[in-house]
């Protein structure tokens, strides 16, 4: 069935539960993931997340519910559905002896890579291999064997795989695992252009402030359980409160009085209807203001508040 927004599901599941003897490892799961999603998949450790995506990629058969993948049900039809995903899951494989390029050609000419209509001879998995490691940075490595890689090298050359043959769904688990900051964001800036060629993708990232800048929505795991499934920008919208930061922090708080709901040195939180109006009346009292804007929770709140932990360290997925 259609979904109301007129998007059709790309991912879909009703009652996802998989259970290891005596240990649950998901529970009950309703994921609703539809087509142009940039979808962050959430979760401590051990909350379910990878079991999920196997799941969903017909690598563990699930105890109960359904798994629908671009609208067919999973495992039944999973020799024409993954035709059409690229994932990258639990790290990438390779044949060590073997070149970056020659692995993707081999891939290509097994017929195991994603999407799309065999091309041609090899002349053609060629080209498509050539593109893809230069999507990623990888265009000048060489016949270099993969065995020399680096732990970056590996992860590029596994996202080269998964969208070697510009699949309509991307399923990723951790895919910037071992990048330094330079190739996270040109990671981040690719799945963004990827993105707004029509790809849906799935996402599963312990990096909080790139899922805040990537992902369009959003579902928590917490113990096997689906805590949360909101669109981000719903779950950020602003709070009502404005955040000040000013120089000037004890002219600020006589002027304000009762409207300060919360106070830590230079910064206040105000409950206030019109940041414009708070300026002008700061600006106006003679109180510098350094910074001023809407309140917007930030991804690491609203993860805490939906979750039964609370350390930062484990946060890690």
């Amino acid at each position: 069935m259609m979904p109301l927004d007129g998007r059709a599901n790309v991912i879909r599941t009703e009652g996802l539960t998989k259970v290891y003897g005596s240990v649950s490892a998901v529970v009950e799961l309703d994921l609703d993931v539809r087509s142009g999603d940039i979808y962050g998949f959430l979760g401590s450790n051990g909350s379910g997340k990878t079991t999920t995506v196997r799941c969903l990629l017909g690598l563990v058969l699930p105890t109960s519910g359904r798994i629908e993948l671009l609208g067919m049900d999973m495992p039944k039809a999973s020799g024409t559905v993954l035709e059409r995903v690229g994932a990258l899951v639990e790290g990438p494989a390779a044949h060590e002896h073997l070149s970056g390029l020659a692995n993707l050609v081999l891939l290509d000419a097994s017929g195991k890579a994603p999407a799309g209509p065999v091309g041609g001879g090899r002349r053609d998995r060629r080209d498509r291999a050539s593109h893809a490691l230069g999507l990623v940075g990888l265009q000048s490595v060489g016949p270099r064997p993969v065995r020399g890689y680096s732990l970056g090298m590996r992860q590029r050359l596994g996202l080269a795989a998964a969208m070697l043959r510009q699949p309509e769904l991307l399923v990723l688990d951790e895919p910037t695992n071992g990048l330094d900051p330079s190739g996270i964001r040109e990671i981040r800036e690719l799945l963004g252009t990827l993105h707004s060629s029509g790809t849906t993708i799935f996402l599963s990232s312990h990096l909080l402030a790139e899922v805040e800048q990537l992902c369009t929505k959003i579902g928590l795991l917490d113990r096997g359980r689906l805590v949360l499934e909101q669109e981000l920008h719903v779950l950020q919208a602003p709070t009502g409160r404005v955040v000040v930061v000013t120089p000037d922090p004890d002219r600020a708080a006589a002027l304000l009085g009762g409207e300060v709901e919360e106070r830590d040195g230079e910064r206040f939180v105000v409950r206030a209807a019109d940041a414009g109006d708070l300026n002008a009346r700061l600006v106006g009292s003679g109180v510098r203001v350094r910074e001023l804007g809407p309140e917007r929770r930030s991804l690491e709140d609203i993860i805490d508040e939906h979750t039964s932990r609370r350390s930062e360290d484990e946060v890690a997925g």
